[in-house]
């Protein structure tokens, strides 16, 4: 009984960090969104998609609004987005998207991440040319004609359309656009009443990977770890 509470109490914990990290990473989301376009929604389209993406993780409506409150203060932390870029083992192409209020903190952090597991940090541009900035739109498909979506979002900028689940194991529809055409696609959406589940930017590989398992769990324990820093919103990798 004893071991079986342990394992509990050990799942319960991981899900409050992973639940903690994920009102952290829209927090900064809301921030920024804020301090580039004001604390109205309906004005600032990065603060609507920043509102979807807490409610794709379910922060509640008040911890949004404090964020919201928070974020118009005068003494708001003030947070940069900043890219990274760097090599897991065996070659595993890194991206890391940070939003931090120190840069020199968050760089030493990283590379001590990199070096520790057995990767390394690398320059601007140094595999970036193998990913493609895209907006990446999650819709539940519940009422929607998918194929009459598709064709109509080909006009507003949409490049791929698929399907996946989420989490939970519910299915979704996953819609692709260049991130210049990501505006402009969001609008659509809008526009016809449909409310994304989330709304991001993704780095999406274009020389996609494949490892023997041992070492496939080497590079992703190294992207674990990275993605557990505080100062790091998402990491990108090619490895399939």
């Amino acid at each position: 009984m004893g071991r079986i509470f342990e394992t509990r109490k050990h799942v319960m914990f991981a899900r409050w960090d992973r639940m903690a990290k994920q009102f952290a990473r829209v927090g900064k989301e809301i921030a920024m969104a804020v301090r580039n376009g004001g604390t109205d929604p309906g004005g600032n389209p990065a603060l609507r998609r920043a509102i979807q993406n807490a409610r794709s993780v379910n922060m509640p409506k008040d911890k949004v609004e404090a964020a919201i409150k928070r974020a118009s203060g005068k003494d708001t932390t003030d947070y940069q987005e900043v890219l990274y870029e760097g090599y897991a083992p065996h070659g595993v192409a890194v991206i890391v998207d940070t939003a931090t209020d120190n840069t020199v903190r968050t760089v030493a952090n990283l590379r001590h991440i990199f070096s520790k597991y057995g990767g390394n940090l690398g320059t601007s541009g140094s595999v970036s040319f193998q990913f493609k900035a895209m907006g990446v739109f999650r819709l539940a498909p519940a009422g929607l004609d998918a194929e009459a979506l598709e064709l109509d979002m080909i006009d507003h900028g949409l490049e791929e359309m698929g399907e996946s689940t989420n989490d939970k194991g519910e299915p979704q529809l996953v819609l692709r656009c260049a991130f210049a055409d990501f505006g402009v696609m969001q609008k659509a959406l809008e526009d016809k009443g449909i409310a994304p589940a989330s709304a991001e930017r993704e780095y999406v590989c274009l020389t996609p990977m494949e490892l023997a398992e041992e070492q496939a769990t080497e590079a992703l324990t190294l992207i674990d770890k990275l993605e557990q820093d505080d100062d790091v919103q998402n990491v990108f990798h090619n490895l399939i």
